[in-house]
């Protein structure tokens, strides 16, 4: 038995997706609620990006990473996937080559592919999980116009230290100086606030100039349906304004304009509705404990919210299925170019991590 029939079985364990399985936070609904009432008669008209909206993103980004981002160089957009394919619209021409970091986000490629662009894969140090920045470096061509990272890493959860974001800009201000057209740097930090253990996570626009940050409330909000985030540039960003002239025309190319007016108008009040990192700590904890008191290897994330489970047998697919006949969901690591590994959610609920830990402890027993 496959995933997709139990996705919607009440009795089923849910680890497959980062998705909510409670209704909505605290908040959350009768945030939206209040400012889909109209406050004036253009409320649902056609119009520019609620200027709100950017002051209240760039003030708290401005605090989060320590680095001064002005309103204007906050561009709005339908969630992080969106931004992504924004800042490859803007400064990608066809033919352009990308680097990204394996294992990936499963549609960093995609992305890639349908900004005109050719991806090029490198991958990450497997016994740390951190940038092989060498690899990069061996990978850099005269057509490398983007480099595109993701910290802290889904899968991986781990938080790039802040001295191999300083390697890393090192490395692509050196070839940006000796090549015709400039690397950019698009940082995916979608989880930046699902951060455990005191962690901090850095930004490497604290270390090169041309990196674009993108961010989301889908993950913090655990509310990932509701399609809001945004592309930011930092203060150091040569050529800012030519560049926020060609985000605006890809934005109107690329049908990106901005979030619905209903979720611009409550990023002010969405910004303090955060998941309870406290209680998804735990969970991570007792999950993580029980596993590798079943025999699992599993790596401890230190954000994000996935386990990387080494799967007991070679054919991860198959454990996957075995899992799911026991109605206990997981990802397979074909998805994400992990042979050998399966990824778990911890948004899961309690229940359902209880209810599925002998489910883990069978299924492990029976390849021994």
């Amino acid at each position: 038995m496959g995933s997709a029939p139990l996705m919607g079985d009440p009795d089923a364990c849910d680890f497959l997706a980062g998705n909510p399985e409670v209704p909505a936070l605290p908040g959350y609904v009768e945030t939206l609620q209040k400012w889909l009432e109209p406050q004036d008669r253009r409320w649902f008209a056609y119009g520019m990006p609620d200027p709100r909206a950017a002051e209240a993103a760039a003030a708290a980004l401005s605090d989060e990473l320590g680095i001064a981002f002005e309103p204007n160089d906050i561009l709005l957009t339908r969630g992080a996937h969106g931004a992504m394919a924004l800042a490859m619209a803007t400064v990608l021409d066809p033919g352009d080559e990308v680097i990204f970091v394996s294992p990936p986000w499963f549609f960093y490629e995609a992305l890639i592919l349908g900004a005109g662009a050719t991806p090029v894969r490198v991958r990450a140090n497997e016994t740390t999980w951190d940038l092989d920045v060498g690899a990069i470096e061996g990978a850099l061509t005269p057509r490398t116009r983007m480099v595109l990272i993701n910290t802290p890493n889904n899968p991986t959860g781990r938080i790039y230290p802040d001295d191999t974001l300083a390697l890393l800009a090192a490395l692509l201000q050196r070839h940006s100086d000796r090549s015709a057209r400039p690397a950019y740097l698009l940082s995916d930090e979608a989880y930046s606030k699902i951060l455990f253990d005191g962690n901090v996570m850095r930004s490497p626009a604290r270390h090169y100039a041309r990196t674009l940050v993108v961010h989301t409330f889908s993950k913090s909000a655990l509310a990932p349906a509701q399609r809001l985030g945004f592309l930011a540039m930092p203060p150091t960003m040569p050529d800012r304004e030519a560049l926020r002239k060609g985000a605006m025309s890809a934005s109107f190319s690329t049908s990106n304009m901005a979030p619905d007016a209903v979720m611009q108008y409550a990023l002010p009040d969405l910004l303090h509705i955060t998941v309870d990192m406290d209680k998804l700590q735990l969970r991570r904890d007792r999950l993580l404990e029980a596993l590798r008191a079943a025999g699992y290897q599993v790596h401890t994330p230190e954000g994000t919210f996935y386990l990387l489970v080494r799967s007991p047998i070679d054919d991860e697919s198959a454990f996957v299925r075995r899992l799911a006949q026991d109605k206990v969901l997981g990802m397979s690591g074909d998805m994400f170019e992990m042979p050998g590994y399966f990824r778990l959610s911890i948004t899961a609920t309690d229940d359902m991590v209880e209810r599925a830990i002998p489910v883990f402890e069978k299924a492990i027993s029976e390849t021994r």
